[in-house]
């Protein structure tokens, strides 16, 4: 997996192996179906020491959010960076996760559509997160040509963050990334222009 938690080994502390476990079964399984009991389990700690850290499962699923938005955006910076910081970029930047075997969407808009009703502060985070994207997105340049160039306005940002989940959303109910990155790619040419 490509935003994937390292292997948790007990050296790690209890705190950590306890978040990564919980970041991988919440992804890949989603929050709900996955249980204190399980998470418990597979970090290989006691159920005392999960609740020292952890005092709800809601605070386990708000410090995996947190977690989750660190890691996310360090990669995204660092996919964006690589492939030339211009808006064409996000295509294939998106498509490298969007191709990944463990890829199951957005973590945020996933545990939104499960919590944010039981737990608003979700919906909270997801609002942080999506704006914290549009303002990476904002220092993309719109082309890769010479000076000057220009970079995207806040509405422009906007309108990439909204293709992207888009194009998100369709890689997921797909299966394939394909039609997804070419809608994506079709957006950012004509944002380009």
């Amino acid at each position: 997996m490509l935003i994937a938690p390292p292997p948790v080994t007990p050296d790690l502390p209890a705190r950590e192996r306890i978040l990564w476990t919980a970041a991988r079964l919440f992804y890949a399984d989603g929050v709900r179906a996955t249980g204190i009991d399980r998470v418990i389990a597979e970090a290989g700690v006691t159920k005392v020491t999960f609740y020292r850290h952890f005092p709800s499962k809601n605070d386990l699923v708000l410090a995996f959010l947190a977690h989750r938005h660190t890691r996310w955006m360090a990669w995204l910076d660092e996919a964006l960076a690589r492939h030339g910081d211009t808006v064409a970029a996000l295509v294939p930047a998106l498509a490298e996760w969007l191709g990944d075997e463990g890829f199951r969407g957005c973590a945020f808009l996933n545990t939104t559509a499960e919590l944010a009703g039981d737990l608003p502060e979700v919906a909270t985070l997801t609002a942080e997160h999506k704006a914290a994207v549009a303002r990476r997105l904002q220092r993309l340049q719109l082309s890769g040509d010479a000076p000057p160039a220009r970079t995207p306005t806040s509405e422009d940002a906007a309108l990439l963050c909204t293709l992207m989940d888009g194009a998100i959303a369709r890689a997921v109910y797909e299966g394939d990334a394909a039609g997804a990155l070419a809608a994506l790619a079709h957006g950012t040419r004509l944002l380009a222009r």
